[in-house]
């Protein structure tokens, strides 16, 4: 399996960012792709996962109300849409893939990873 983290970039806050993780490998259904972030000096936390079959998606706190996670089964590709974009958003953002029916919020349940986009929010 293989991931490709795109659209990362440089942007004022307020304003608008699509991340893409593209997957390649094999044919995927009940595997979970999620999106972490990690800030210089920080931890690596939790921002969102959605199921390829799109279940309902799941939101960790820095994405509740200003991002959208949402997938596309014929491209094999997860989407991260940020919105109203804050500088505390500035970090790397990773794509991973997990086989584990719960726990989509710990990095340690992913099996696979890509290789981080950069974002970076200015005031």
């Amino acid at each position: 399996v293989q991931l490709q983290a795109s659209g990362g970039g440089s942007v004022q806050a307020g304003n608008s960012l699509r991340l893409s993780c593209a997957a390649s490998g094999r044919t995927f259904s009940d595997e979970a792709v999620g999106w972490f972030r990690q800030a210089p000096g920080k931890e690596r936390e939790f921002v969102a996962a959605i199921r390829w079959r799109s279940d309902s998606p799941y939101y960790g706190d820095p994405a509740k109300g200003r991002f959208t996670i949402a997938v596309n089964n014929a491209k094999a590709t997860v989407y991260l849409h940020m919105n109203k974009l804050k500088p505390e958003d500035t970090a790397v953002y990773y794509c991973a893939m997990s086989s584990s029916d719960s726990g989509l919020g710990s990095r340690d349940n992913y099996n696979y990873w890509g290789q981080g986009t950069q974002v970076t929010v200015s005031s």
